[in-house]
């Protein structure tokens, strides 16, 4: 087992300079220069100290936001964003601190940020600010999660489930829910495929088989269903309304699940759960086995209703309890890792084939490394606190993490870790009893700059890279943060003999790659 560093090394203070110091490296800002700059023209040392101080708030933001510059965050007002200075973090009131809600998902088609907050969603981005997605919502239950589906599918359908068993699919551009699905307890989690799959439509004008999206949807008693989405282009009157599909109901956890991850190629998929179990599926014989069972629906029902605009449309209800699906129970699962505590983080590897990450809760305290084919761990880090997330880097051999509840001398709740070694790289104090709820990847940040000098979205964050992105966390202070802990310049990894003795061959069949410089080329 490794043992991360966060007890017995420098203290906050310290660590909060190395980062800071890695942040000015990576915005090309001479620290030195900085400290020990002095000019006699007041004019020009007013400009300098306000660049100055806006680089130190790009810098300092992500680390410790109860400092002086607060009073200038953005803020909510008037029912939007008021930005008043700093762009890092985003007022989120009522924004639910409970470990078991997962109240972020990001649009790459749309280009915008879901927040959950209370009973209601909204969207943001840098660029056209805030939007009250659900005003029209039928439910009045809190937000519990929420999930965009594929990039490839190029719906940007956005899932949103509630503490009363709701579920509904909206399009961005909808006032209403397309979809709804009443589910027989409280919705844990969701999470849609990450690629699309060609079946058979349903609608009986087709013949065809069709990009299908698949969601998978865990409850709090433990159970996880799995639909097929058929989001068809038009909704006018009298076309047809879509189709969601109950494929398989999988009951393999005795408690409420808390994660759902998929790997990148939509191959695989894992599920956490509070009964301490992350459960590894292999999706063509999760659908290829099991029984059929006449207590789900898969045929739902068509109703019309008229949108706030006056048209009228059909959208679909779909209530479990007719119809038939198939059933996975316990002993179908590919493996089964036991951990301390609860499960919640879970992150296959984007460029690893056959390495996921698990986290485990207050209990466990531990990332976990699993081998996807053979079901062996590769590797154990020791945290000393609750894990909430997991983030592989897209670009190079780290993985990130976020932190809950952790031991009183533990101030961090961001940190970085390099793959095979499981060295710290950094790690990310915040101040005062602050905890990450949940984080999830933003590409590029907000407002990163192209070559040509101009804003992605038409901002000043010149800071971000497309290439390497941030990460959004929601914060147990109500508010939204984002960080970027990927701005490190390029590094190698040092020279050990690895997991498995060094062994080209053994680290090759347990999905290892030998060690050397970190950037995924």
């Amino acid at each position: 087992m490794y043992t991360s560093k966060f007890l017995n090394v420098d203290s906050p203070d310290q660590d909060l300079e190395k980062h800071e110091a890695r942040l000015a490296l990576a915005l090309d800002f001479d620290q030195a220069n900085r400290v020990l700059g002095f000019n006699n023209d007041s004019d020009e040392e007013d400009r300098s100290s306000l660049q100055c101080n806006r680089l130190l708030r790009r810098a300092s933001t992500s680390i410790k936001p109860n400092r002086s510059y607060v009073d200038s965050r953005t803020i909510w007002k008037d029912n939007e964003w008021m930005i008043q200075g700093s762009h890092s973090l985003l007022d989120a009131p009522r924004l639910r601190d409970d470990f078991y809600c997962s109240l972020l998902a990001y649009s790459y088609t749309a280009h915008c940020l879901a927040v959950g907050l209370s009973n209601s969603v909204y969207l943001w981005s840098e660029k056209r600010g805030v939007q009250h997605f659900t005003p029209f919502a039928t439910s009045f239950a809190y937000v519990t999660s929420l999930g965009f589906s594929s990039t490839g599918g190029r719906q940007s359908i956005l899932a949103i489930g509630r503490a009363d068993g709701q579920l509904s699919l909206w399009g961005l551009d909808s006032r209403e829910a397309q979809f709804e699905a009443l589910q027989p307890t409280s919705i844990a989690c969701v999470a849609f495929q990450p690629n699309t799959t060609q079946r058979p439509s349903k609608d009986p004008a087709c013949t065809t088989v069709i990009p299908t999206e698949g969601l998978l949807v865990g409850d709090e008693v433990g159970e996880v269903y799995y639909y097929s989405v058929e989001w068809p282009k038009d909704w006018s009157s009298g076309g047809w309304a879509g189709s969601l599909t109950v494929l398989a109901r999988i009951s393999v956890h005795t408690q409420q699940i808390c994660g759902l991850s998929w790997s990148l190629d939509g191959e695989y998929f894992a599920t956490g759960g509070n009964d301490n179990a992350c459960c590894l599926f292999e999706v063509a014989n999760t659908l290829g086995q099991g029984a059929s069972i006449d207590d789900h629906t898969s045929q739902p029902m068509v109703e019309e209703y008229t949108d706030a605009a006056g048209e009228t449309r059909n959208r679909q209800r779909v209530v479990l309890g007719q119809g038939q699906t198939i059933a996975i129970n316990s002993g179908h699962e590919k493996h089964r890792w036991m951990h301390n505590a609860a499960v919640k983080a879970i992150a296959f590897c984007p460029w690893q084939r056959g390495l996921v990450a698990t986290g485990g809760g207050s209990n466990d305290r531990c990332i976990h490394f699993y081998h996807t084919f053979s079901g062996a761990c590769l590797a154990t880090i020791s945290v000393a606190a609750q894990v909430t997330s997991l983030i592989w880097s897209n670009t190079r051999r780290e993985i990130a993490a976020t932190f809950g509840y952790a031991q009183p001398e533990h101030p961090y709740r961001i940190a970085v870790f390099s793959w095979p070694d499981c060295q710290q790289v950094v790690a990310i104090p915040w101040s005062g009893e602050m905890r990450a709820l949940y984080a999830i990847p933003y590409p590029g940040g907000p407002n990163e700059r192209n070559p040509d000098g101009n804003g992605s979205e038409g901002g000043v964050w010149a800071s971000r890279t497309s290439e390497e992105g941030c990460i959004v966390i929601a914060s147990s202070d109500e508010s939204v943060k984002f960080h970027e802990v990927w701005s490190e310049a390029r590094r190698t990894t040092g020279g050990n003999k690895g997991l498995l003795g060094g062994s080209d061959i053994l680290e090759e069949l347990a999905g290892i790659d030998k060690e050397g410089s970190e950037v995924i080329r």
